[in-house]
């Protein structure tokens, strides 16, 4: 086995054990998935095509996780006020809640010191990256590093949908997210 090969069975065993304690919540590992990016997306990134991009699923086996989501009352489906043939979920209390219980994966990376997990961080992310360029995916991203956002006297804005943004949002995750390095 090279190391390459050993890195990926680690990282897969660490997903599979973090996905089998979905079940005890009630949840299937893709509906906690679901679950813990809607708690941390912004209201422009919340589309069943967002979370399908993001998890790298498909579009209807998302929309039946989001549906079963709503059914269990974490989740409510929100018609777009400007084109009533899109929607978005919002996360409710319970399903934020749940989303923000403490699991053994953060309690096992909460003994690693700190710099350590900051180089975690940084190798991870970059392993990501470097897979969804292979894919020609999204990277998604935190508004306050995108290059459309603007931090002004008034606020926060959205340079690119024009439109004021509040205060947590700027460190949620959004759909449009372009980051500044790549500018």
């Amino acid at each position: 086995m090279t190391d390459a090969e050993r890195l990926r069975e680690l990282i897969d065993r660490i997903a599979r054990l973090n996905a089998a304690e979905s079940w005890a919540a009630g949840l299937n590992p893709g509906q906690a998935a679901a679950l813990a990016y809607l708690a941390a997306a912004n209201r422009f990134s919340r589309a069943p095509s967002h979370v399908a991009e993001y998890l790298g699923s498909t579009r209807g086996t998302v929309s039946q996780t989001l549906k079963a989501l709503a059914r269990k009352g974490l989740a409510r489906e929100v018609p777009s006020a400007e084109d009533r043939r899109r929607i978005r979920y919002d996360i409710t209390e319970n399903g934020a809640a749940l989303a923000r219980a403490t699991r053994a994966a953060d309690r096992a990376l909460a003994t690693l010191p700190a710099p350590e997990r900051r180089a975690l961080d940084t190798r991870l992310s970059a392993l990501l990256r470097h897979m969804l360029d292979e894919r020609q995916g999204r990277a998604f991203g935190l508004c306050h590093s995108c290059v459309h956002h603007e931090k002004t006297g008034a606020g926060r804005w959205c340079r690119l949908l024009k439109t004021p943004l509040r205060e947590e949002e700027a460190h949620q995750i959004c759909h449009e997210h372009a980051p500044r390095d790549a500018a």
